[in-house]
């Protein structure tokens, strides 16, 4: 079977892209598989230069090929904060309830509705092949966690079309529904014709 290293830790993420990919002939491998210890310096401006960067460090490493992804949430109302800070708005080894407060608390001068998006970049890297491909959902912060069923900002995001927040909603509406189904959807198209 077609190994492909997914350049993340993130067991959720892990997951949720395993599901997306599961009608493929794949095995989705992540770094915690391959027993990766290094750090990878995201030093991009944008998501997707920093998926690439992910990207293209794992493959130098394992010749084996790669997707990755950069994800995160835009507010509106704080010219587009967290974006590619995220993962460490709080600073960088915050958890996910330290990053919460400090976006709720950012938004508390603002009136509501406070619109925001997540938005992921998704890649493929093998050397010179190469794709991309973006995702989005919008919808509001509310301010207050609501749910337990996600990670980072879920349990404040609630998806347009809905009045639950991405942490309340069932794995399988949530990943119907979620930029990083949308951006990986994408790349999923694009592997298909390779696969079978």
């Amino acid at each position: 079977m077609r190994r492909i290293i997914f350049a993340s830790k993130n067991e959720g993420k892990v997951e949720e892209v395993r599901y997306i990919f599961n009608d493929l002939k794949l095995e989705i491998i992540s770094l915690s598989d391959v027993d990766f210890k290094g750090e990878i310096i995201e030093s991009g401006n944008t998501f997707e230069e920093n998926a690439m960067i992910k990207a293209a460090e794992i493959y130098d490493k394992y010749k084996i090929e790669v997707i990755a992804d950069d994800s995160g949430l835009v507010v509106e109302q704080l010219n587009g904060e967290p974006g590619i800070y995220s993962a460490r708005y709080a600073g960088s080894f915050a958890k996910d309830r330290e990053n919460n407060e400090k976006l709720l608390n950012k938004l508390k001068s603002f009136p509501e509705p406070h619109r925001a998006k997540y938005f992921c970049a998704a890649v493929y890297f093998k050397g010179k092949e190469k794709y991309s491909a973006p995702g989005e959902v919008e919808g509001v912060i509310i301010n207050e966690e609501r749910g337990s069923m996600g990670f980072g900002y879920d349990p404040l995001f609630i998806p347009d079309g809905y009045d639950k927040t991405m942490a309340e909603l069932e794995y399988g509406i949530k990943n119907k529904i979620s930029h990083r189904y949308n951006a990986f959807s994408k790349l999923k198209n694009i592997l298909r014709s390779n696969t079978d």
